[in-house]
Protein backbone atom coordinates (compact mmCIF):
# COMPACT_ATOMS: atom_id res chain seq x y z
CA UNK A 1 0.00 0.00 0.00
CA UNK A 2 1.57 3.33 -1.04
CA UNK A 3 2.13 6.03 1.56
CA UNK A 4 0.40 9.36 1.10
CA UNK A 5 3.41 11.53 1.95
CA UNK A 6 1.52 14.81 1.65
CA UNK A 7 -1.07 13.70 4.21
CA UNK A 8 1.69 12.40 6.49
CA UNK A 9 3.54 15.71 6.30
CA UNK A 10 0.37 17.67 7.04
CA UNK A 11 -0.37 15.47 10.06
CA UNK A 12 3.19 15.87 11.35
CA UNK A 13 2.98 19.64 10.93
CA UNK A 14 -0.34 19.80 12.75
CA UNK A 15 1.04 17.64 15.57
CA UNK A 16 4.11 19.89 15.88
CA UNK A 17 1.93 23.01 16.19
CA UNK A 18 -0.23 21.34 18.84
CA UNK A 19 2.87 20.21 20.73
CA UNK A 20 4.12 23.81 20.93
CA UNK A 21 0.67 25.07 21.96
CA UNK A 22 0.28 22.45 24.69
CA UNK A 23 3.80 23.18 25.96
CA UNK A 24 2.89 26.86 26.29
CA UNK A 25 -0.32 25.95 28.14
CA UNK A 26 1.59 23.78 30.63
CA UNK A 27 4.19 26.47 31.32
CA UNK A 28 1.53 29.17 31.76
CA UNK A 29 -0.18 27.07 34.45
CA UNK A 30 2.81 27.57 36.73
CA UNK A 31 2.19 30.36 39.17
CA UNK A 32 5.23 32.56 39.66
CA UNK A 33 5.74 36.15 40.69
CA UNK A 34 6.94 37.31 37.28
CA UNK A 35 5.19 35.84 34.23
CA UNK A 36 7.38 34.24 31.62
CA UNK A 37 7.03 35.48 28.04
CA UNK A 38 6.92 32.61 25.56
CA UNK A 39 8.29 33.11 22.07
CA UNK A 40 7.75 30.62 19.25
CA UNK A 41 9.73 30.50 16.05
CA UNK A 42 7.62 29.73 13.00
CA UNK A 43 8.56 29.43 9.35
CA UNK A 44 6.97 31.34 6.47
CA UNK A 45 3.93 29.09 6.21
CA UNK A 46 3.41 28.90 9.99
CA UNK A 47 5.20 25.58 10.34
CA UNK A 48 8.48 24.82 12.04
CA UNK A 49 11.42 27.11 11.53
CA UNK A 50 15.01 26.01 11.00
CA UNK A 51 17.15 25.77 14.12
CA UNK A 52 17.36 23.76 17.30
CA UNK A 53 15.22 26.01 19.55
CA UNK A 54 11.45 25.71 19.12
CA UNK A 55 10.33 27.80 22.07
CA UNK A 56 12.00 30.48 24.15
CA UNK A 57 10.85 31.34 27.67
CA UNK A 58 12.16 34.71 28.86
CA UNK A 59 11.55 37.10 31.73
CA UNK A 60 13.31 40.02 33.35
CA UNK A 61 15.62 39.10 36.20
CA UNK A 62 14.88 41.23 39.25
CA UNK A 63 17.54 39.77 41.50
CA UNK A 64 20.66 41.52 42.70
CA UNK A 65 22.34 43.05 39.63
CA UNK A 66 26.00 43.13 38.76
CA UNK A 67 27.74 46.35 39.70
CA UNK A 68 27.49 47.84 36.20
CA UNK A 69 23.79 46.99 35.67
CA UNK A 70 20.55 48.01 37.31
CA UNK A 71 17.85 45.78 38.77
CA UNK A 72 15.71 44.36 35.94
CA UNK A 73 18.30 45.01 33.21
CA UNK A 74 19.08 41.34 32.54
CA UNK A 75 16.95 38.37 31.51
CA UNK A 76 16.42 34.78 32.53
CA UNK A 77 16.19 32.58 29.46
CA UNK A 78 15.10 28.95 29.08
CA UNK A 79 15.54 27.25 25.69
CA UNK A 80 13.01 24.55 24.86
CA UNK A 81 13.01 21.94 22.13
CA UNK A 82 9.52 20.54 21.50
CA UNK A 83 8.69 17.06 20.21
CA UNK A 84 5.20 15.86 19.39
CA UNK A 85 3.58 12.59 18.43
CA UNK A 86 6.06 9.98 17.24
CA UNK A 87 8.94 12.39 16.64
CA UNK A 88 12.27 10.86 17.52
CA UNK A 89 14.14 11.90 20.63
CA UNK A 90 16.96 14.41 20.12
CA UNK A 91 20.33 13.04 19.18
CA UNK A 92 23.54 13.71 21.09
CA UNK A 93 24.45 16.19 18.34
CA UNK A 94 21.14 18.02 18.88
CA UNK A 95 21.91 18.44 22.59
CA UNK A 96 25.45 19.57 21.83
CA UNK A 97 24.01 22.26 19.57
CA UNK A 98 21.38 23.22 22.14
CA UNK A 99 24.00 23.55 24.87
CA UNK A 100 26.14 25.69 22.57
CA UNK A 101 23.17 28.00 21.91
CA UNK A 102 22.42 28.14 25.66
CA UNK A 103 26.02 29.06 26.39
CA UNK A 104 26.02 31.71 23.63
CA UNK A 105 22.90 33.39 25.04
CA UNK A 106 23.71 32.62 28.71
CA UNK A 107 20.45 30.71 29.14
CA UNK A 108 19.54 29.59 32.65
CA UNK A 109 18.08 26.30 31.43
CA UNK A 110 17.42 23.95 28.53
CA UNK A 111 14.50 21.57 28.29
CA UNK A 112 12.93 18.97 26.06
CA UNK A 113 9.12 19.07 25.96
CA UNK A 114 7.33 15.95 24.71
CA UNK A 115 3.62 15.94 23.91
CA UNK A 116 1.51 12.98 22.85
CA UNK A 117 -2.15 13.57 21.98
CA UNK A 118 -4.40 12.89 24.94
CA UNK A 119 -1.61 13.29 27.48
CA UNK A 120 -0.04 16.14 29.40
CA UNK A 121 3.24 17.60 28.17
CA UNK A 122 6.28 16.08 29.88
CA UNK A 123 9.54 17.97 30.36
CA UNK A 124 13.01 16.44 30.39
CA UNK A 125 16.59 17.50 31.04
CA UNK A 126 19.67 15.65 29.81
CA UNK A 127 21.00 13.28 32.47
CA UNK A 128 24.76 12.97 32.61
CA UNK A 129 26.71 11.82 29.59
CA UNK A 130 25.75 9.65 26.66
CA UNK A 131 25.56 5.91 26.94
CA UNK A 132 26.56 4.08 23.75
CA UNK A 133 25.99 7.25 21.71
CA UNK A 134 22.48 7.77 23.12
CA UNK A 135 21.43 10.42 25.58
CA UNK A 136 19.77 9.67 28.88
CA UNK A 137 17.01 12.00 30.02
CA UNK A 138 15.64 12.82 33.44
CA UNK A 139 12.01 13.93 33.71
CA UNK A 140 11.50 17.26 35.42
CA UNK A 141 8.90 16.39 38.04
CA UNK A 142 8.46 19.93 39.37
CA UNK A 143 8.57 22.73 36.79
CA UNK A 144 8.92 25.25 39.61
CA UNK A 145 12.60 24.24 39.78
CA UNK A 146 13.07 25.61 36.25
CA UNK A 147 10.50 28.41 36.17
CA UNK A 148 10.99 29.77 39.72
Amino acid sequence: MPVNWKAAQQKASRTARWAVTMTKVRIRRITVKTRWQLVTFCGKAGGESAGIVDLLAVRKYHGKPRRDLGRGDTFQIVLIQVKGGRAGMPTANDWTRLRAVAKWHRATGILLAVWIKGREVRFFEPKGNRVKGRLKFREVADLHTIFH
